[in-house]
């Protein structure tokens, strides 16, 4: 049965879609089987991907709206080597359609239930805001993800983000938890960022992943190809973190096992 990952953060800016995307193309590289879900309206996962949203007959709109399953839904990510259930800017219409619905929180994770055992890890990447698509991804996991850059303002929206999880928690989903923080656009010559660091550090201890993705152009320039970091130049620095992120992720599950 697959673990469910949101990757989540109440700023904007901080590598979300880009970590979503390159930890899916990284764990599919590990050969686990993964499906991303796109949460987001831009649909810049999607794009990404290698999936033009321009173009989709079904989307997660239409899963959230029980008009499709999941699995009717799901394309291939063939640079990226895993599955995607793609969005667009449809996907917007369900911040009002969702009001409409019972159980309206809960609508991904009961669409989820039927291809849970066909994937070893689902990863969700929702909006940079706390809207009905966020916490229905929230609703959904297992864990959450949060990607962020060390600066100050961003402590800010960490300490927003582990409230909501904690309400989240408490009302809607008991298992949830903050599964870990990824220091993303990290450099390691900048005092600021490893002040920062450092008092990250200090208050999560080992919710803290030990690796950091660097600031890196061939990175950044990946998604404009609809290529993952490691499909679109391997060896780069950003790739190479992000494979390093996925082992990291694959060892604490070893360990939680054992």
């Amino acid at each position: 049965m697959a673990k469910i990952f949101t990757v989540a953060n109440q700023k904007g800016g901080v590598g979300k879609t880009t970590t979503s995307i390159n930890l899916a193309a990284s764990l599919a590289n590990y050969k686990k089987r993964i499906l991303l879900v796109d949460m987001d309206p831009q649909g810049n996962a999607t794009m990404g991907s290698g999936v033009n949203k321009l173009d989709l007959k079904t989307s997660v709109l239409d899963v959230l709206a029980g008009d499709a399953d999941v699995s009717d839904s799901i394309q291939k990510s063939q640079a990226g080597g895993y599955d995607l259930l793609p969005s667009n800017g449809d996907l917007t219409a369900a911040e009002v359609e969702l009001l409409e619905f019972k159980n309206k929180e809960s609508r991904l994770r009961h669409a989820l239930i039927n291809v849970k055992d066909d994937f070893d890890f689902i990863i969700i990447d929702c909006p940079p805001s706390l809207s009905m698509l966020t916490i229905n991804s929230l609703v959904s996991c297992d864990g959450v993800i949060v990607p962020m850059q060390c600066e100050y303002f961003a402590l800010e929206g960490l300490s927003d983000l582990i409230g909501t999880i904690s309400k989240i928690s408490q009302r809607f989903n008991p298992k949830l938890k903050l599964e870990g923080i990824v220091r993303t656009m990290f450099d390691p010559r900048n005092t600021l960022s490893n002040e920062v660091a450092a008092q990250l550090t200090k208050h999560f201890g080992k919710i803290m992943y030990q690796i950091a993705i660097p600031r890196n152009v061939r990175l950044a320039e990946a998604p404009s190809y609809g290529l993952p970091g490691l499909a679109y130049d391997r060896k780069s620095k950003g790739a190479l973190a992000y494979l390093g992120l996925a082992g990291e992720i694959l060892r604490r599950e070893r360990e939680l096992i054992n």
